[in-house]
């Protein structure tokens, strides 16, 4: 296990219940059970809060951690896109992440391919809102 991981895992600033959400959406892994809930405020196709809660692996809760604090002030297009991105490092275009998005280096490298499922679920949660 990555010290590292860990750390962005355990930085649960964002790990909170939004009641007047405008956004929701809610997944499970069939894989091995994790679960994610996101709950947003956007206004004027900007995200201004961002709210999860998890029961998940130490890989989700670091993704959806570090997913959570890239949003907050974003446009639903260019979370879209780091949405696509993530999708698209998995399925081996590994410079898409490395070019455009330091940040998530810590989580999405090659050493983490096993945890793909992990590490993409709090990303396939957010594109069902931000798509739309």
């Amino acid at each position: 296990m990555d010290l590292e991981i860990l750390n962005i895992a355990s930085d649960i600033e964002n790990n909170k219940n939004i009641k007047n959400y405008t956004h929701y959406s809610k997944l499970k892994n069939s894989l091995c059970g994790d679960e994610i809930q996101i709950k947003l405020i956007i206004k004027n196709n900007k995200i201004i809060d961002f709210g999860y809660q998890e029961n998940s692996c130490i890989y989700c809760q670091a993704s959806v951690s570090l997913l959570s604090k890239m949003c907050i002030n974003n446009k639903k297009s260019k979370i879209n896109e780091l949405c696509d991105d993530a999708k698209s490092f998995f399925d081996g275009n590994f410079k898409v992440i490395q070019e455009k998005r330091g940040n998530l280096k810590k989580l999405l490298n090659k050493k983490n391919l096993s945890r793909k499922e992990c590490i993409l679920l709090p990303f396939k949660t957010l594109k069902k809102i931000v798509s739309s």
